[in-house]
């Protein structure tokens, strides 16, 4: 089991990067992930909160270009086309 669950955290934090790379917000990744992945919100948060904790540099500056950028953000339907398409994407890559 412990196995299965360090596979599944890795699968989760792929997806978080995958929604980093389209400047989404925390919220939008967690929603995004709950709704198009079946990953339970506190999943999601849990492992962002980490990823903040031993990322702390890069997520402070990423805060602010969300903040400087927020017009910019992909939106809408684009965020739910975008993160449906790389849902089976990241299965493929957690089998190998």
């Amino acid at each position: 089991m412990g196995d299965s669950s360090a596979s599944y955290i890795h699968l989760v934090h792929h997806l978080i990067e995958k929604c980093l790379i389209f400047h989404m917000t925390k919220e939008e990744c967690v929603e995004a992930l709950s709704k198009y992945g079946n990953v339970e919100p506190v999943i999601t948060s849990t492992v962002w909160n980490e990823l903040e904790k031993e990322n702390k540099q890069f997520f402070e500056t990423y805060a602010q270009s969300q903040e400087s950028k927020a017009d910019d953000r992909i939106v809408g339907g684009r965020i739910s086309q975008t993160v449906k398409k790389m849902i089976p994407d990241s299965s493929k890559d957690s089998n190998g």
